[in-house]
């Protein structure tokens, strides 16, 4: 299902959604209205940088810069793009 994310894709937090850090559990959550989703490192890590403005190249670029030593992190990050639709965490823009 990967190959239906594009890098020219623009997407933002669905509306409803709210990403934040949550201190008291040391982590980024989505909060929605049925509930809150606790993400782990390299999931906040992504979707830090979904912000309406980004395209998908562009997150994958920065997170390549981010984490030079970490291999094949580009279908890492089209992986959890994919997750995040299929869960409806995001809305594409363009």
């Amino acid at each position: 299902m990967q190959n239906t994310i594009q890098h020219t894709d623009i997407y933002a937090i669905a509306l409803h959604h709210r990403f934040q850090w949550e201190e008291a559990q040391q982590c980024y959550v989505i909060l929605f209205p049925e509930g809150m989703v606790k993400l782990n490192g390299g999931a906040g890590e992504v979707l830090k940088l979904v912000d309406g403005q980004r395209s998908v190249g562009e997150v994958v670029a920065a997170l390549q810069a981010t984490f030079p030593d970490v291999p094949d992190i580009e279908k890492d990050i089209l992986a959890m793009f994919d997750l995040a639709l299929g869960k409806a965490w995001l809305r594409k823009l363009n």
